[in-house]
C-alpha cells in the first residue's frame, strides 16, 4: 500500500512539475527565513544555562521617575533583603563595567574587570583551576584571575601562580592571587578577566539611592516572586522618603522593584540588563517569518485544491473500490510531508549558505551544531506539514464517487470559493508587507536627514583607558597633557573634550530645580563639563545669551549654558532663561548656578528619542575635572590615515603606553544609533521581496492551472469571434478583483502595525497615504503581469484539439 502511495505521489509530482517546483521553492524560502529567526531566538534564550539553580537566582531591577528602568540596585537593598526576607537565601554582586590593565612582573594584560563580593562563586560556580573559593575575595587585597588572564600574565606555569602578586595599573594597588577560574564555554554575559572585592561597601551601607551594583538574590524554591517584589518595593519607597528628607528632594511614590530570573534576563530585563537582547525585534521578526511560512503553506493548499479536478476521478475510483476516507487522508498527508521534507532539506542548505552573511548582519557567531535545533526544526516542519496538508486532504477525500465518476466535479463551486478565499489571504499578506516596508523606509530616511545640531565631520573620539581616582587630579592632568600634545601633531586642526560625547549617549545626569521655585524640578538633565572651545568645535549655535567666558571667575564658578529643551521644560523662552538661577544637584549640597546662554538643541543619542535637557559648564569645576575621559580630535582632510597613525604613536609611547589605542569617528558613532532601524528597514525590504516572490510564484502556478482548466471555454470564445484582448481580460479580471479586495482588507492591519511601530519615535513622520495607494498599484500591476502571461498563451489555443468532440 505504501509503495503504491509513493508511486502515485511521484507520478503527480512529475505530472505537475511546475507547481511541485514552486511549492518546494516557496516552502524552502519560508522555512529558511523562519528557521534563521528561530535560531537567533534560541541563541538568545541559551544564555546562563550553565548556572545550576538558575531558576532561583534573580537580578534586582529598579524603576523610578528620575532614571527610569535600571538593572542595578543599591547595596543596602541587597543586604536588607537577605537579613529581613526569609525567602532570600543570599545575595551577590557582580559588576563588569569596563576593562583594566593589570601587571605581573614584566607582563601586562588589558581585560574586563569584575568587582564582586565573596558569595559570587556560590551563585556562579566557575570551574576552579587553582586555589580555593572559600574566602578567596574576602578582603580588598585578593584577586581571582580567569585562566586566560593567568596564562597571559604567568605563562605555562600559570596554575602555580597562587600567592603571587598582581598590580592594578589604574590605582597602583597590589593584589595577591587567591584563585584561578575558567570562564564557561556555554553562552554567558559574564566574562570577567579578573575579579576583586567591591571597594567601599561600608561607606555605601546606608545609601539606599546609590544605584551602583549589579545585584542578584538567591531565593528559596517555590518563592512567590510577586509578593517578594511587593515587600521590596514597599521598603524601597519607605527608604526613599527618608532619603528625600535628608537630601532635600521630592520622594518618588512610583518606585518599583522588579525581579528578573537569571536565565531570562538576556531578553526580559526591564532595564538595559547585561548585554541585553532585543526581544521586541526578535518577536516581530518571528511573527513576520511565520507570516511568510503561512504564505508558503497557502501556496501549497491553493495549488493542491486547484489540482483537485485532476485527482477527482482517482479519488472516485479508489472509493468505489472500497478505500476509506481515512486512508485517503493519510495518503494525501504523506504526499504533503514529502514536499515539506524536501523543502526542509533545501532550507537547511540555504541556511548554511546564508549563515555567514546573517552572522555578519547580527554581529554574532551562530552555528548549526546544536542537535536541539534540528529536533525543534523537524518538529516545526511536521506540525506545518500536518496543518497545511489537512485542508486539501479533507477536501480531496470528501469527493463523492457518483459525482466524480460522472465528471460533475467541474461544476462544483466549493473548490472555487476555497481557492478565492486562500488567494485573498495571500494577497493581504503581500499588501501588508509592501505597506510596512514603504513606511519603515520613509521613517528611517526622515531620521537620517534630520538636523543633528552639530557638525562632526572628520572628528574622532579617543577614550582614555587608564583612570586613577586615588592620585589627586591625575585624570584631569592626563587629559590636559593629551590635549596639548595632540594639538601639536601635523594634520590635527583642533581638539576638544567633554564628559558626555555626541553619538555616545549620556554619561552623567542630575535633577535641576528653579532657583526661585524649588518645586519646579527637571529630572534626568544631562550635566557635565566641556572644553572652552566645545560649541565652536562642533559649530553649535548659541541662540540666546553668550558662551562661558573662562576669564571671568563668576562664569567658571557658577555659570551655565543650557539647551533649548532645558528652558522649554522650565517654561521659559530662550531669552527669558538668561540670568535665571537654578539649583543643580551635583554635590552634597545643591549650588546656585546662573544661566548665561542657551545653545540650540543637539543630539547626544539617537533621533528616535527626544533631545535631553542639558546644562554645561567649564570642565575644571567640581567633580567634572576628573571625568574628562576622552579627547575629540578634528582631523584635516589631507592624510587622515597618516594623522591617526601619528596620534597612535604619541598615545602608545607617551600618553598611555601598554594600553590599546582605539578610536572612532563621531559621525559614525551617531550612525550606530540608527543601526537598529536601518537593520529593520533592510530586513523588511528582504522579507518583502521574499513575500512577493513566494506570492507571485504561487499566483503564477495557480493561474496556470485554472486557465488550463478553461481552455475549452477559450476555444469556444475564439470560435465565436472574441479577440485576444477580450479573452485576456476575461481570464485576468477575477484575479484583479480579488487583489483589490485583499489590499483594502490589509489597510487597517498595515495602519495599526505601523502606527504602533512609529510610537517608539519621538520624532516621526505623519502617517503617509501614498504607501497604501502604491501597495494597491504595485499589486495590481504584478498580478496582471503574472496572470496575463498565461492568459495570453491561452489565446493561442489549438481550437481543433479542444472542440473536435463538440
Amino acid at each position: 500500500m505504501l509503495k503504491n502511495w509513493l508511486k502515485i505521489a511521484f507520478i503527480n509530482y512529475k505530472k505537475n512539475w511546475l507547481s511541485t517546483i514552486i511549492n518546494v521553492l516557496g516552502l524552502s524560502l519560508g522555512l529558511c527565513i523562519f528557521l534563521l529567526v528561530f535560531i537567533n531566538w534560541q541563541d538568545e534564550k541559551s544564555y546562563e544555562q550553565w548556572v545550576p539553580n538558575r531558576e532561583n537566582i534573580y537580578l534586582i531591577e529598579n524603576d523610578n521617575k528620575l532614571f527610569g528602568a535600571m538593572s542595578i540596585s543599591s547595596y543596602p537593598q541587597l543586604r536588607f533583603s537577605k537579613e529581613n526576607y526569609p525567602e532570600v537565601e543570599d545575595f551577590t554582586i557582580l559588576n563588569t563595567w569596563g576593562e583594566t590593565k593589570i601587571m605581573a612582573d614584566s607582563r601586562s594584560v588589558y581585560v574586563p574587570m569584575g568587582t564582586v563580593v565573596n558569595s559570587v562563586f556560590q551563585f556562579f560556580p566557575f570551574e576552579k583551576v587553582a586555589g580555593h573559593y572559600d574566602n578567596s575575595l574576602n578582603d580588598e587585597s585578593q584577586i581571582a584571575l580567569s585562566e586566560d588572564t593567568a596564562r597571559q600574565l604567568f605563562g605555562k606555569d600559570y596554575h602555580k601562580s597562587i600567592g603571587k602578586v598582581v598590580k592594578n595599573d589604574n590605582n597602583n594597588k597590589s593584589y595577591t592571587v587567591s584563585s584561578i577560574y575558567k570562564l564557561p564555554k556555554e553562552k554567558s554575559v559574564f566574562a570577567p578577566g579578573f575579579m576583586i572585592k567591591m571597594p567601599s561597601l561600608d561607606q555605601a551601607k546606608d545609601q539606599w539611592t546609590n544605584y551602583s551594583y549589579t545585584g542578584f538574590l538567591k531565593l528559596k524554591p517555590g518563592t512567590d516572586i510577586l509578593k517578594l517584589q511587593e515587600k521590596m518595593t514597599s521598603e524601597l519607597r519607605k527608604q526613599d522618603v527618608i532619603s528625600s528628607k535628608k537630601w532635600g528632594y521630592e520622594a518618588d511614590p512610583t518606585i518599583n522593584v522588579i525581579l528578573t530570573r537569571l536565565d531570562k534576563m538576556k531578553l526580559d530585563a526591564i532595564g538595559d540588563g547585561i548585554h541585553k537582547g532585543d526581544k521586541k525585534s526578535i518577536f516581530i521578526l518571528l511573527g513576520l517569518a511565520a507570516l511568510i511560512l503561512v504564505l508558503s503553506g497557502i501556496n501549497l493548499i491553493n495549488l493542491k485544491t486547484a489540482q483537485a479536478s485532476q485527482r477527482a476521478k482517482e479519488v472516485g475510483v479508489r472509493k468505489a473500490l472500497g478505500s476509506s476516507k481515512e486512508k485517503l487522508i493519510v495518503q494525501f498527508l504523506l504526499e504533503n510531508l514529502i514536499i515539506c521534507s524536501v523543502a526542509f532539506l533545501v532550507a537547511v542548505s540555504l541556511i548554511e549558505l546564508l549563515l555567514p552573511t546573517y552572522n555578519k548582519f547580527l554581529e554574532k557567531e551562530l552555528q548549526l551544531n546544536d542537535p536541539k535545533l534540528f529536533v525543534y526544526s523537524g518538529f516545526i516542519v511536521l506540525i506545518f506539514a500536518l496543518i497545511s496538508g489537512l485542508l486539501p486532504a479533507f477536501y480531496l477525500s470528501n469527493f463523492k464517487p457518483i459525482n466524480t465518476l460522472k465528471g460533475n466535479f467541474a461544476r462544483s463551486k466549493s473548490g472555487v470559493l476555497l481557492r478565492n478565499f486562500i488567494l485573498t489571504i495571500q494577497l493581504i499578506i503581500s499588501s501588508f508587507f509592501i505597506i510596512c516596508s514603504l513606511i519603515i523606509y520613509t521613517q528611517v530616511k526622515f531620521m537620517m536627514k534630520k538636523d543633528l545640531g552639530f557638525k562632526g565631520d572628520q572628528v574622532i573620539k579617543v577614550d582614555f583607558k587608564k583612570y586613577n581616582y586615588q592620585d589627586k587630579d591625575y585624570n584631569v592632568k592626563r587629559y590636559e597633557l593629551a590635549r596639548d600634545e595632540v594639538k601639536k601633531i601635523r594634520g590635527v586642526e583642533d581638539v576638544t573634550g567633554s564628559v558626555s560625547v555626541v553619538g555616545s549617549g549620556i554619561t552623567n545626569a542630575s535633577s535641576v530645580k528653579k532657583g526661585s521655585d524649588t518645586t519646579k524640578v527637571i529630572n534626568s538633565v544631562v550635566v557635565g563639563g566641556i572644553e572652552r572651545n566645545y560649541f565652536n568645535f562642533y559649530q553649535m549655535k548659541i541662540i540666546a545669551g553668550r558662551d562661558l567666558d573662562w576669564n571671568k571667575a563668576s562664569d567658571t564658578i557658577k555659570g551655565l549654558v543650557v539647551n533649548e529643551s532645558f528652558v522649554g521644560k522650565m517654561g521659559w523662552s530662550p531669552q527669558q532663561a538668561i540670568g535665571k538661577d537654578v539649583l543643580v544637584g551635583w554635590g552634597v549640597k545643591s549650588e546656585l548656578n546662573n544661566i548665561l546662554g542657551v545653545v540650540k538643541d543637539f543630539y547626544f543619542s539617537g533621533v528616535d528619542k527626544p533631545v535631553e535637557a542639558a546644562a554645561f559648564f567649564n570642565y575644571d569645576r567640581n567633580w567634572s575635572k576628573n571625568n574628562m575621559g576622552n579627547l575629540q580630535i578634528k582631523l584635516s582632510k589631507d592624510d587622515i590615515d597618516g594623522t591617526i597613525e601619528r596620534i597612535n604613536e604619541l598615545w602608545s609611547t607617551k600618553l598611555e603606553p601598554g594600553y590599546p589605542f582605539e578610536y572612532s569617528f563621531v559621525d559614525k558613532n551617531f550612525e550606530k544609533t540608527f543601526a537598529k532601524f536601518q537593520k529593520q528597514k533592510t530586513l523588511f525590504s528582504v522579507l518583502n521581496g521574499i513575500v512577493l516572490i513566494v506570492a507571485l510564484l504561487g499566483l503564477f502556478a495557480l493561474s496556470s492551472l485554472l486557465i488550463e482548466q478553461k481552455l475549452k471555454d477559450v476555444a469556444i470564445k475564439k470560435t465565436l469571434g472574441a479577440d485576444e484582448k477580450t479573452i485576456v481580460w476575461d481570464l485576468t479580471k477575477k484575479f484583479l478583483i480579488i487583489c483589490i479586495i485583499a489590499v483594502f482588507i490589509s489597510l487597517p492591519f498595515g495602519y495599526y502595525a505601523m502606527n504602533e511601530w512609529l510610537k517608539d519615535f519621538a520624532y516621526r513622520i505623519d502617517m503617509p497615504v501614498w504607501p497604501y495607494i502604491l501597495s494597491l498599484v504595485v499589486l495590481l500591476i504584478l498580478t496582471f503581469a503574472v496572470v496575463s502571461i498565461k492568459a495570453y498563451q491561452a489565446t493561442k489555443v489549438n481550437l481543433v484539439k479542444y472542440l473536435k468532440y463538440e
